[in-house]
């Protein structure tokens, strides 16, 4: 199964959050990857005694938002994203986990750091038994076509 939370308004991560925490809670293997956050969550205490049912990776080194850098250090991270991205297909591949959660990849995808297809084909490899959530603002018509449930998140006031 294949969710989408996506659009302009703001709550998108922490749905997707909130949906892997229930799925922990249940006794299933969590994995969270973060992209274009910043710092995030990853150093937080309370998140470290959610292991090892739920995990969450960040790959960039910086603690600065990607779309707040200077065109020097964005590819630098683009290096370290492409890890991050590396990884997710590994998670994938070995089916270690559940649920997978990939914050923000659409966001990746709007910064061409990963082209539309190559996502399309991460998300076909994935085994029947694994969930992934995908998170991102703007939605491709080819990633809405191989979804199963898309929540269209707006701002209304």
């Amino acid at each position: 199964m294949i969710n989408v939370f996506t659009g302009e308004g703001h709550g998108k991560s922490p749905a997707a959050i909130g949906e892997a925490l229930q799925r922990a809670a249940a006794g299933d293997r969590v994995v969270i990857i973060q992209f274009l956050k910043g710092k995030g969550v990853i150093e937080s205490e309370m998140i470290s005694r959610l292991e090892p049912e739920l995990k969450i990776f960040r790959f960039e080194k910086t603690d600065v938002k990607f779309d707040d850098l200077p065109d020097s250090r964005k590819e630098e991270e683009t290096i370290n994203i492409r890890n991050g991205i590396n990884f997710a297909k590994k998670v994938i591949s070995t089916g270690g986990c559940d649920l997978l959660v990939l914050d923000e990849i659409l966001g990746i995808a709007d910064n061409g750091i990963i082209s539309i297809e190559e996502l399309e084909e991460i998300l076909k490899t994935a085994p029947e038994h694994m969930d992934i959530i995908l998170t991102g603002i703007t939605l491709d018509d080819r990633i809405l076509a191989i979804s199963d449930h898309v929540s269209s998140i707006t701002a209304r006031k």
